[in-house]
């Protein structure tokens, strides 16, 4: 295997999605719509009065 000169190696391109980019998409995507759920319900919860007594 020999080395690649500066030109070769200018020229190169990275590859296409990986699973472990798309995994951390969908991560981040999951994360957003549990916070969106959360903080809907916790709305939701304030404005009908149904707060929980502790």
């Amino acid at each position: 295997m020999r080395e690649l000169t500066k030109e070769e190696s200018m020229t190169l391109y990275a590859g296409g999605i990986t699973s472990s980019i798309l995994n951390a998409i969908v991560k981040g995507i999951t994360v957003v719509t549990d916070l969106g759920r959360y903080f809907g319900s916790s709305l939701r919860r304030l404005f009908d009065k149904r707060l929980c007594d502790y």
